[in-house]
């Protein structure tokens, strides 16, 4: 009798052994926090992510259960649950492995790909950090100082319009900027501090508002370094740079950096560009107890630069000029950003977090461009200039709440944004010679404030993840303009809802199905809001993804999507005029392809290939292509990264033909570009070399269809001016770690 009794006891505690909750922690070799490990449950397929204390908490844990810890850049760990007391597992850095990857389900599981791809091929140039999304090109085509043009999905997307662009959720993109709605510089970003890159294409995440149509970038740069570095870099075209990484504290709570960054060249111009940056950067991160982690981040970027501008090609093809040259090589400009961040992390309970962040940005800029040389003014020319004095505040807050059930589990969230730009003296000139004004198009002080909310939740059914959520945001849009006699305050308000609902079905730990969709926007400039009476002022876009993400073989990662768009008004920048115009709707579709492969332990493939279809949908066929609207992109690279210390690596981009203007009876040629880069670590030094454009291939960064006149044209002429792209350019590197 008593035998049966411990019997039936000890079945008893099995039993309720079976229903416990296991908590735990996870850190790395220094005892400091990981968080966003993987960790699933092999016998229920159940799995969670650690946070950013490193916690994690897992439902309906079994005595004998295999628990697998998974995290990029880290040795995975097998433990196997003997009780439910609380864990603590320790992971230890490696080199990446495909193997390794579990796709988990998650709404950003394609995340995995960037990462991937910084562990294999780390960034070197604020330029890199942007090509690192897949199927996102860029061009530069006034000085490298001058924020990037960006493609995307079928978008000219200009510096900004329709992606939103943030770094550790501070905001880049600059509305109502005296340049171009939207205008994001990255610059301020030293690319060794990044640690990770958290993309999605398309409308879909609550948590994005003004600008996420193409979709949104958030830069996350670390929070502790594995070493000290001094990094000098030399190259062609009197190029030089030097990095200083230097750690203040590196504790198991405590972790402290500073780093900081001269850049100077003067590129492969004719006319020197005379191009200098100048970053520094500091970031501290403290848990100060066990529920609250706080971190405090101040950064300073200042540039200046001189530039060829754009080239008609009848000036190359006449003899007047080469590739390299300029009609007018007065262009540049100056721009400057001092950023300070505040961030608050408190675990209120087991399963409830939030998640705070509160900013503020000074930022200056001032930009002479001359895209029509002597259109408007045969006897000065068509000099203009662009400038801003700004400041931004800012705050966000996120609370997100975990529930178990027994046969749903997930989480909801809220969220709350308040955005306020004050841009003072925001004009658009004409001048002569960068120093005269000649005549003032526009002057005066723009106040635009951005107010949002948003709910959601994640439900996990089974093998089923469901995310429906909807967004709120009002905007507050005020302009003074300084140009009229009597003082008045024109002022305009809309609010939008965007609604949106993600499907999900993991078969396995090997195979995601998807459909994603949802409602987006993007906003306009304060002045032409004004203008307009408040009109179309927050036209909405409307798309859905559908496809898959799997791993055929443990060392294949593959993703497969096709898309749909449709943008209910586009905008186009006139930058000599100052306005933005309205170009009617569109209609995209297309396919993104995305490949990586490790063949060998020190091997990597990657593929990166996007097809659009991009059409003006109010034009007649044959008038209804959108300029420079990029059809077809290929991204491909192959990296070795040795035990032994050798790494290297080629890539090869291809942007295709593509219509410069609605008819098409104008074309952007398209190129393609080779670069390499190699070297070897020994234990505290490296010494590597950079090849851009290996082939030495005659290509063009950025292209227009413009009208123009030169000075001894009697008329004006529509064809293509372009930035040529970088020629063969051979820069090398010394890096110290201590």
């Amino acid at each position: 009798m008593k035998r049966v009794v411990f019997v039936a006891l000890s079945f008893l505690l099995s039993l309720q052994i079976a229903a416990q909750t296991l908590k735990g922690t996870v850190v790395n070799t220094q005892e400091q926090p990981l968080q966003e490990v993987n960790i699933l449950n092999k016998k229920t397929d159940a799995h969670t992510h650690s946070d950013e204390f490193g916690k994690f908490m897992l439902e309906n844990v079994s005595k004998g259960d295999t628990l697998h810890f998974s995290h990029i850049g880290y040795e995975s760990k097998i433990f196997i649950v003997k009780n439910n007391e609380p864990l603590t597992i320790t992971l230890q850095s490696k080199s990446i492995a495909l193997d390794e990857v579990i796709l988990a389900p998650t709404v950003n599981a394609l995340n995995v790909i960037t990462a991937i791809d910084i562990q294999t091929d780390p960034v070197n140039s604020s330029q890199d950090i942007l090509r690192k999304v897949p199927g996102l090109f860029i061009g530069q085509h006034a000085g490298g100082g001058k924020a990037e043009q960006i493609f995307l999905r079928g978008f000219d997307i200009d510096h900004g319009t329709d992606i939103n662009i943030t770094v550790d959720d501070l905001p880049v993109n600059m509305v109502s900027h005296a340049h171009g709605q939207g205008y994001a510089d990255l610059h301020f970003v030293i690319p060794e501090t990044v640690e990770k890159i958290d993309f999605g294409k398309g409308a879909y995440y609550a948590d994005q508002g003004n600008f996420a149509t193409a979709g949104y970038v958030n830069f996350v740069t670390k929070e502790r370094l594995d070493h000290s570095t001094i990094k000098l870099e030399g190259g062609q075209f009197d190029t030089f740079r030097l990095l200083s990484m230097f750690n203040l504290l590196n504790e198991a709570k405590h972790n402290a950096y500073v780093a900081s960054e001269f850049l100077a060249t003067d590129g492969p111009f004719e006319s020197p560009q005379n191009f200098n940056r100048i970053n520094v950067f500091g970031k501290y991160t403290g848990y100060i107890n066990a529920t609250d982690k706080v971190g405090v981040t101040v950064s300073h970027f200042t540039s200046k630069w001189d530039a060829s501008g754009q080239v008609p090609q009848r000036a190359i093809d006449n003899g007047l000029i080469t590739r390299f040259g300029a009609i007018d090589d007065t262009e540049g400009g100056n721009t400057s950003r001092t950023n300070i961040l505040l961030n608050h992390d408190k675990m209120i309970s087991d399963s409830e977090s939030l998640k705070s962040a509160a900013y503020m940005s000074k930022y200056d800029f001032e930009l002479f461009s001359n895209f029509t040389f002597f259109l408007e003014d045969p006897v000065n020319g068509d000099q203009i200039k662009q400038k801003e004095n700004r400041t931004i505040f800012g705050f966000n807050s996120e609370y997100k709440k975990v529930f178990y059930g027994d046969k749903i589990n997930g989480h909801w969230v809220a969220g709350i944004s308040l955005r306020n730009d004050r841009s003072r003296d925001n004009e658009l000139s004409r001048t002569l010679n960068r120093s005269q004004v000649l005549q003032r198009i526009q002057l005066g002080n723009i106040n635009e404030t951005n107010v949002g909310g948003y709910v959601g939740t994640t439900l996990q059914i089974g093998k089923w993840m469901l995310n429906p959520s909807v967004r709120l945001d009002y905007f507050n849009f005020q302009y003074n303009d300084a140009l009229v006699t009597q003082y008045q305050t024109q002022k305009e308000t809309n609010a939008i809802v965007s609604p949106k609902f993600n499907v999900f079905y993991n078969t396995s730990d090997k195979l995601q199905l998807y459909v994603k969709t949802g409602k987006g926007f993007h906003s306009n400039d304060t002045r032409v809001v004004v203008a307009e009476q408040g009109r179309e002022i927050l036209p909405a876009t409307y798309g859905f993804d559908t496809g898959f993400i799997w791993k055929p073989t443990p060392k294949m990662f593959f993703n497969l999507a096709y898309w749909y768009l449709y943008v209910e008004q586009e905008f186009v920048y006139v930058g000599d005029a100052g306005i933005v115009e309205p170009s009617g709707e569109t209609r995209r579709q297309g396919i993104d392809l995305s490949y990586r492969y490790q063949p060998l332990s020190w091997l990597y493939w990657s593929v990166d290939a996007n097809y659009t279809h991009a059409r003006s949908i109010n034009d007649p066929a044959g008038q209804n292509f959108i300029p420079l609207a990029p059809d077809f992109t290929l991204v491909s690279g192959l990296n070795v990264l040795f035990d032994s210390g050798f790494y290297g690596g080629i890539n090869v981009r291809h942007l295709d033909n593509r219509p410069a203007n609605e008819d098409n009876s104008i074309v952007a040629e398209g190129y393609t570009v080779a670069d390499l880069n190699m070297g070897y670590r020994w234990k505290d030094v490296s010494l590597g070399i950079q090849i851009q454009n290996l082939f030495d291939t005659d290509w063009n960064e950025t292209q227009f269809a413009t009208e123009s006149r030169l000075q001894n044209e009697l008329a004006p002429v529509e064809e293509i001016h372009f930035t040529p792209g970088t020629p063969f350019f051979l820069k090398a590197s010394l890096q110290y770690n201590f």
